[in-house]
């Protein structure tokens, strides 16, 4: 009996040796067929070091080419990265959103949020259609996306003032931080898109862009060009940046060690990718270092500061950096896993049915749910500025004529780095499209935005100026659309002048003089200085450049159909005068609402509303807060007019007995609210400790002063309605 089970056991212990044997040759010839990298259960990192492994030195470089060729032993495409500022940049239409500053002035973090959920749902389609449909038509392009711009407006002359956010750091932050987890997705392996933050850092010149160094001291450095970085990369979790072209004290960007390794790397955390911005190594070879630094040289500087990311140059001299002893291949790899790592969170390397976004179909593109958000953003983002003896809204069933004028009237002005539009709807069209049936619509240009738009007809100045004054003679009301182009302010082209340029201003003499119940529509992105139009005009709407729905926007705007509810993300001057030097940098100097000397013509955070509302109960939910505690703030807000509104809420403070220039004001707090005729609401805002904190030059790091700090409440920067005060005490 025992010999028998004594052999059964035998025979037993063999078979398993021999399923073992089995399941390891198995194992090895899977493991010889899938490598380790294109095993989706294994970390990231795991695949990542298992890629690079495998991967030639000349492979190395050329995945370091965003634009580079493709490396076909490993199924690698060239990353071929893309726009987005307000809609995506394609051969093909999709749904353009209002400029950027435009998008800032809705202060609505929520709808934010969502232009950019459809932004990336565009962009992903756009990528799943060229990998499924093999008669995809249409460029196809990677998954990283160079967007949003989150630099600062503080010089107002700058040309890129309508690819960002504003002049404030905080509000920045806040919009930037929204943006960027719209575009990538909330899934908790995958990344729906990559967001590339530009331009890292100190950057709103155009002059010289490609050779400037911006001289700034530590403490504005950290206090005023960093923070709202800093929110989109560690709240946020942006997984790249652009190094900008500029220099910060003497040292290029590009090779700016303190900038892309210490700050953003090891300080904050960073995990992702910095990708110079288009030729950024060649501006140094050409620019910054004209005659002092070689390609080679230039290459390994930019990746041994952390530059991880190029043009050609990476592909044709990382080889010859390297074997020169310039870079070490260890310091290569830490910059390819780095890019490497995005583009595995991405999908790339993983079958499709196990990427959540790789069934967002091409229908979306453009379809009716986009362009009606594409309307509504629109729609907020439009800023009455002035509304005297409430001109406005416009009764259209009153109209039986209305004089449209003005450059801007029959043009659509899309905006820098803008798609094509499904269906552009200028201010003319959108006039016509809400007006009552039966009313008449003139319309004459007026004037002429100079310089003009390229291959524009000659244009009579004279003419259409008296053509202009004859239909406004004729007309119940007359609406102006003034403004600029990309022709006056855009990339690489800062303005000259805060003025409107061309004879527009002439127009708006001209047409007052004869209907005094002209509105004027701004059109632009940059700040105006326009005294004599704020003095003159009955009603100024600021309507930037709105989008494929703007025109619609605009006319829903003067007749009621919405309640303008925008509020201004930067200050308009009273006169140039007021501004400093574009070589400032120091906006303790006289920059933005928070240092301005004297009164600006139209003040940050302002806009009107068609109804009214009043402020009460402001509560603090302590009189004294630790520097490392928070403190909220209540208060509750009431809608008193007869027609429903949107009010911005805005929490200011302000260090009482600061022991360094401190700001007048500083926006640490905002809510869009929508409210019925006699509704009220109850508005929560938090403060944290950190918040308060100013840069300290002596200990190289932000520090909260034991002291008092006014806290304000309103409407705008210059409209408080409430006030209290609590203490930061020493201590944690």
């Amino acid at each position: 009996m025992k010999a028998n089970q004594f052999a059964h056991g035998a025979r037993r212990a063999a078979l398993l040796l021999t399923l073992l044997a089995l399941g390891a040759t198995n194992l090895q010839a899977q493991t010889a067929d899938k490598p380790l990298y294109l095993d989706y259960t294994q970390p990231v990192e795991t695949r990542v070091k298992d890629l690079i492994s495998r991967m030639t030195l000349e492979e190395k470089a050329q995945y370091l080419n965003h634009v580079g060729p493709e490396i076909p032993r490993f199924a690698i495409k060239s990353d071929k990265w893309n726009q987005a500022l307000h809609g995506v940049v394609w051969t093909r239409p999709t749904t353009m959103f209002p400029v950027s500053i435009a998008l800032a002035a809705t202060w609505n973090t929520k709808l934010i949020h969502q232009e950019a959920t459809v932004i990336s749902d565009e962009a992903r389609a756009i990528y799943n259609g060229w990998h499924t449909d093999p008669n995809f038509q249409g460029e196809k392009k990677g998954l990283i996306y160079r967007t949003p711009v989150i630099n600062i407006s503080r010089n107002p002359y700058w040309g890129r003032i309508n690819e960002c956010f504003g002049e404030d750091p905080f509000l920045t932050g806040r919009v930037g931080v929204a943006y960027v987890r719209g575009l990538q997705g909330n899934d908790p392996k995958y990344l729906k898109l990559v967001s590339t933050l530009k331009h890292y850092a100190v950057n709103n010149v155009e002059k010289d862009r490609f050779s400037r160094s911006a001289t700034v001291s530590e403490r504005m450095l950290h206090e005023y060009w960093l923070p709202h970085f800093k929110d989109c990369i560690v709240e946020g979790n942006a997984q790249s940046v652009m190094a900008s072209y500029n220099a910060i004290n003497g040292i290029p960007n590009n090779i700016n060690k303190l900038m892309l390794t210490d700050i953003l790397k090891n300080s904050w955390g960073f995990k992702g990718f910095v990708v110079s911005d288009l030729g950024g190594v060649n501006t140094m070879v050409t620019g910054h270092e004209k005659g002092k630094m070689s390609y080679e040289e230039a290459v390994a500087q930019s990746i041994n500061a952390g530059c991880d990311f190029s043009d050609k140059e990476f592909m044709q001299y990382i080889p010859i950096a390297v074997n020169k002893g310039l870079l070490t291949e260890a310091k290569l790899n830490e910059s390819l896993s780095r890019v490497m790592r995005d583009r595995f969170l991405l999908g790339e390397f993983d079958p499709r049915e196990r990427v959540p976004y790789s069934t967002i179909p091409v229908s979306v593109i453009g379809n009716a749910e986009h362009v009606a958000l594409s309307l509504k953003v629109a729609q907020e983002s439009m800023v009455l500025l002035t509304n005297k003896n409430g001109i406005l809204p416009l009764d259209r069933n009153k109209i039986k004529t209305i004089a449209v004028i003005g450059p801007h009237a029959n043009m659509f002005t899309a905006g820098g780095y803008s798609g094509k539009p499904i269906d552009a709807v200028n201010p003319l069209q959108g006039i016509k499209n809400r007006m009552a049936p039966g009313t008449e619509v003139l319309y004459a240009a007026g004037a002429e935005i100079t310089p003009p738009r390229r291959n524009q007809p000659p244009f009579n100045k004279e003419e259409e100026l008296q053509k202009a004054v004859d239909i406004a003679k004729k007309a119940d009301v007359a609406i102006l659309y003034i403004g600029t182009t990309l022709d006056v302010e855009a990339e690489g082209r800062d303005r000259t002048s805060l003025s409107l340029p061309g004879n527009q201003e002439e127009l708006v003499k001209a047409v007052l003089a004869v209907n005094p119940r002209t509105i004027v529509v701004l059109m632009n992105a940059g700040p105006l200085t326009i005294p004599y139009v704020k003095d003159n005009a009955p009603a100024i709407l600021e309507a930037w450049w709105p989008g494929e729905q703007g025109g619609n926007a605009i006319a829903d705007a003067l007749f009621g159909n919405i309640n303008p509810g925008g509020k201004m993300p930067l200050t308009v001057y009273a006169s140039e005068q007021q501004v400093p030097s574009q070589d400032e940098y120091d906006v303790t100097k006289g920059f933005t609402y928070m240092y301005l000397n004297g009164k600006p013509l139209f003040p940050f955070g302002h806009g009107l509303s068609y109804t009214s509302f009043t402020y009460s109960n402001l509560k603090l939910s302590a009189k004294q807060i630790k520097a490392d505690g928070s403190i909220t703030a209540t208060v509750d807000v009431k809608n008193t007019g007869k027609v429903a509104g949107d009010e911005v809420v805005q929490l200011y403070v302000h260090d009482v007995a600061p022991s360094v220039k401190r700001p007048m004001k500083e926006l640490r707090g905002f809510e869009r609210i929508t409210l019925a005729p006699g509704q009220t609401k109850k508005v929560t805002l938090t403060i944290p400790g950190s918040k308060l904190a100013f840069y300290d030059e002596k200990i190289h790091d932000f520090r909260v002063e034991a002291e008092p700090v006014d806290v304000m409440v309103g409407s705008s920067s210059d409209d408080i309605r409430l006030k209290s005060q609590f203490k930061v005490v020493a201590g944690k």
